[in-house]
């Protein structure tokens, strides 16, 4: 076995030995405390009331009725004052959080251990998952960043119990304080429970897409310009825009199944008409958003083929202003090389007859002259001819 390969099998044993650690751990959470200690406070709540939160913990909220009525400082002042309120509702967000935080969740909501270990590994695809009266939600979100003209990414779980909301934030998007401030400006539809954030939360990440696909159109309109004008390089921002357009196209076309699943189950679960009418407008928002994507990617693919057919012929034109280069370059040496033999051969006969060698037969003859010259204009007239026939000259 390679040392490759046997880091890969460290790597894989110490994930699934993490796995095995936190499933031992919400499982243990999740037992029925036993009769003698079931009134007594948990040592661990008690140690957390007097220790501060990380800063995992974005923010804690209370609701009843549709208005807030307390904010409490820690995850145990939540549990707390939530069993203190059966009628209340707790909106707890948090970004990044730690494992404790995450089992401390769990054992206090009886969260489901699969849906806890996605929350903690993140890098999850958009689903939907019902473990009993929790629902649990993966979302994808989206920002455009206008200085790198790129997309970034977030991800989003949520879960939503009877009285209870919990969003993990693992990236900078979507920011929910928005989403929180609307709807605390809309007590009648906050009161309507945690299916209304959840709904409001699925509406703040699908219209964080508006900006978006304005962003990537523009970057096409643009890339359109930079083939046209022979940007040498287009083709990577064309194929960095391509892979993005992939994670686009992830993060959006498993939402369409997954809000169609939420409107099936609107007679089953007995949701409110209002929210009804709310789930289907983001329905008809991821749709338009994802029919945008695909229209994106094959433009993309499109316009991909149009710069390779465009370089490709100013390949060719370039290889055809060279041949035709070289071409005269021949044409210039054929010439140069038909005089150059025209005038080597009476240069040739006169060389013969200058070098006056005492027997040479025809030194004394009386014709000798003019039968040299003759000879040499005899040479260079057919050697004209020769290569004027043959279009050298």
């Amino acid at each position: 076995m390679t040392s490759r390969d046997q880091q890969g099998g460290a790597a894989i044993a110490a994930k699934n030995s993490r796995k095995s650690v936190w499933r031992r751990a919400l499982n243990h959470n999740h037992q029925p405390p036993s009769p003698e200690t079931e009134h007594e406070p948990a040592p661990a709540s008690s140690a957390s009331a007097d220790t501060p939160e990380p800063a995992s913990v974005v923010q804690a909220v209370l609701y009843q009725d549709g208005v807030r009525v307390s904010s409490p400082a820690t995850l145990a002042e939540t549990f707390r004052e939530l069993r203190e309120k059966p009628a209340g509702m707790a909106w707890i967000g948090l970004a990044r959080p730690t494992e404790s935080e995450l089992l401390s969740l769990a054992a206090e909501f009886d969260l489901h251990p699969l849906s806890v270990e996605d929350a903690m590994e993140a890098h999850q695809r958009p689903k939907l998952e019902r473990y009993g009266e929790t629902l649990f939600v993966v979302l994808r979100a989206a920002r455009y960043l206008d200085a790198p003209e790129e997309v970034d990414f977030g991800e989003l779980h949520v879960f939503v119990g009877p009285d209870f909301v919990i969003t993990v934030r693992h990236g900078a998007a979507p920011d929910l304080s928005a989403v929180r401030h609307r709807m605390e400006e809309s007590p009648d539809l906050l009161k309507l429970g945690p299916e209304a954030v959840l709904y409001a939360i699925l509406d703040a990440v699908v219209d964080g897409y508006v900006p978006v696909v304005s962003g990537v159109q523009n970057d096409i309109d643009e890339i359109e310009t930079e083939v046209f004008s022979g940007d040498p390089e287009v083709s990577r921002r064309i194929y960095e825009l391509s892979r993005e357009m992939v994670e686009f196209q992830r993060a959006t076309r498993p939402l369409v199944g997954m809000l169609h699943g939420l409107m099936a189950g609107f007679a089953k679960y007995g949701t409110d008409e209002e929210l009804q009418r709310y789930l289907r407008d983001v329905a008809d928002h991821v749709t338009h958003t994802s029919e945008r994507v695909d229209g994106f990617r094959q433009a993309l693919t499109e316009i991909l083929t149009v710069n390779t057919t465009l370089v490709t012929q100013q390949q060719n034109a370039e290889m055809r202003a060279l041949a035709e280069a070289g071409f005269e370059q021949n044409e210039e040496i054929k010439k140069i090389s038909s005089w150059a033999a025209i005038l080597f051969a009476p240069t040739l006969v006169g060389t013969i007859y200058g070098m006056n060698f005492e027997h040479m037969p025809e030194l004394h003859w009386v014709f000798g002259y003019p039968f040299a010259v003759g000879l040499m204009g005899v040479v260079c007239v057919s050697l004209y001819l020769i290569f004027k026939r043959k279009d050298w000259l």
